[in-house]
């Protein structure tokens, strides 16, 4: 597919448990298959992305650590999963710190830009690059935002999903006006949605009826499968492509190429 500049696009919501690195490394395999040549920056200090693609510490020799403070270029930190088309600048616990030692560097914020839009980037020539977030809005995840083209945000169908969303989208609004005028949000994502379920219905109706056009018609469902998968250290669509959990990721795949199309003519 390959074109010039990759989207950048971080997933965040600093709420816990709403499915942000699940939709990390799915929504990024899914692109992949779609031929899409995808990185995947772990950025949240648990690595819970990199362990859900298979890698083991060992294997994690350079970080993303290592990108953001160590002056590592990206090409040297990316490595290939085994998942084709789909790269990962992995993480480790060394990140935990990472947001302390940032507070003295001159270019905080810039930092994970700097080395996401340097040449080495470049020569890579990316589709898509998707950063997975920590579950908190930190100087991590603002690195994210100032690095970014747009924040993805997934959102658990329960009674105080739409809660934390002002605070998330006021920040996307702040960085917006300070440090990164072209960052936007891609949209809502609803995450583990159950048909069955009442609540789940009022969810999505509140979130379509205030966010309108943001929330993507693509819901990803409650589903063992998502569950199951990074314990084999494999996105759902390899582990189980008809499953789904699977069908969907591939559908908001799907979803996200057309209007990015859509923006481009």
């Amino acid at each position: 597919m390959s074109s010039g500049k990759p989207r950048i696009i971080s997933i965040a919501n600093q709420k816990g448990g709403v499915g942000k690195t699940t939709t990390a490394i799915n929504l990024s395999a899914a692109l992949a298959a779609q031929g899409c040549k995808v990185l995947l920056v772990d950025l949240d200090p648990q690595g819970n992305a990199s362990t859900g693609l298979g890698l083991e510490m060992k294997d994690r020799k350079l970080t993303t650590y290592d990108l953001l403070l160590n002056d590592n270029d990206l090409s040297e930190v990316a490595i290939e999963t085994d998942v084709p088309n789909l790269l990962i600048t992995p993480a480790t616990t060394d990140l935990s710190s990472a947001d302390l030692e940032l507070i003295s560097a001159t270019r905080r914020i810039f930092m994970l830009s700097d080395a996401l839009h340097g040449p080495a980037a470049d020569k890579m020539e990316l589709d898509f690059i998707l950063i997975d977030c920590p579950p908190s809005l930190n100087l991590l995840t603002l690195n994210a935002m100032v690095a970014s083209d747009s924040v993805l945000v997934p959102l658990q169908a329960e009674f105080f999903a739409l809660e934390g969303l002002s605070q998330l989208m006021l920040s996307v609004r702040e960085i917006r006006e300070t440090a990164n005028p072209r960052l936007r949000l891609e949209g809502i994502v609803l995450t583990m949605y159950d048909r069955r379920n009442n609540l789940c219905h009022q969810v999505e109706m509140d979130a379509r009826a205030n966010l309108k056009s943001l929330v993507f018609q693509t819901m990803i469902p409650r589903n063992v499968r998502l569950s199951e998968a990074p314990s084999y250290g494999l996105p759902v669509t390899n582990y189980d492509p008809t499953s789904r959990g699977a069908v969907a990721y591939k559908a908001l795949a799907v979803e996200i190429l057309e209007r990015l199309k859509g923006e481009r003519g």
